[in-house]
């Protein structure tokens, strides 16, 4: 009989999350990971503020990440990761460097963020070219494709739902129609982006991909897939291209006569801005 429980649990190795303080979907980031690593979560102070480049702002403010991070000290994480991606982009590249390192300073151990974990994954998966999907307004959404623009990726599609609250509540079914309007032509992207760490994303990911016929990657899930990269481990993701090279996918999806343009925006305003 075995009975090697009685020792106690087998050793954990941690990641240390900071997450924005309306962040509802910890249980959507403990799916990526495997039974040896546990996740410390702790959020950033209430702001009363909706959802939007002021909000990023205020979440992502060096002395307030700091703050978080020395929560999460006592407990040692191995890695520390930032959950938020509007927070992670909205300084751009510089900022989302200087994100890390402050969070570096303050845990004295190596620091992630989503943003910065999505130019990792679709370096990755070798996609130069990006369709976007975001719950944000007209001007979130903007600052991520200026972002992932430099990062030298080419945005050729996005969708957008407008949302300034209640991100979390968004179904699945949603999530799905957003990526059918952003991956509109036939050859047009590399893979499929679906931002905002607080949008449910794990279970729409393989029915997408064998839909779209191309890797589709989230927030929350390029963040848990570097952390646990750095930790020299995996994240557990069946059918996930980005997680296992063996779900990637061959032909790009045939073209949809008639796909609808950009959500969010009156057809001649599309053009007027160029998103089409």
């Amino acid at each position: 009989m075995d009975i090697s429980f009685l020792g106690g649990p087998a050793p954990q190795r941690g990641i240390g999350v900071v997450a924005p303080f309306d962040f509802a979907l910890d249980r959507e980031l403990w799916r990526w990971v495997p039974a040896e690593v546990s996740l410390h979560m702790t959020r950033t102070p209430y702001v009363p503020v909706e959802v939007g480049l002021d909000l990023a702002r205020l979440v992502s403010e060096h002395e307030t990440l700091e703050e978080a991070t020395r929560t999460l000290n006592a407990i040692a994480p191995e890695v520390l990761a930032y959950a938020c991606t509007s927070g992670s982009f909205v300084g751009g590249l510089a900022g989302e460097r200087a994100m890390c390192a402050a969070m570096t300073r303050a845990g004295g151990t190596p620091a992630v963020t989503t943003s910065g974990a999505l130019l990792e994954a679709l370096a990755e998966l070798g996609a130069g070219r990006v369709a976007l999907v975001t719950p944000y307004t007209v001007s979130v959404t903007r600052a991520l494709e200026e972002y992932v623009g430099q990062g030298g990726v080419t945005v050729t599609g996005r969708a957008f739902m407008g949302l300034t609250r209640h991100i979390w509540k968004v179904p699945y079914r949603e999530v799905a129609d957003m990526a059918r309007r952003a991956v509109r032509r036939q050859g047009d992207a590399d893979a499929l982006f679906i931002s905002c760490t607080n949008l449910p994303t794990y279970d729409v990911i393989p029915q997408l991909e064998a839909e779209l016929r191309i890797p589709v990657i989230s927030a929350n899930q390029v963040t848990m897939w570097a952390a646990l990269r750095r930790l020299g481990t995996r994240a557990v993701g069946p059918y996930q291209a980005l997680i296992d090279p063996a779900a990637r996918p061959g032909p790009v999806m045939p073209e949809v006569p008639g796909a609808p343009g950009v959500p969010g925006l009156p057809e001649d305003e599309q053009q007027q801005e160029g998103w089409t």
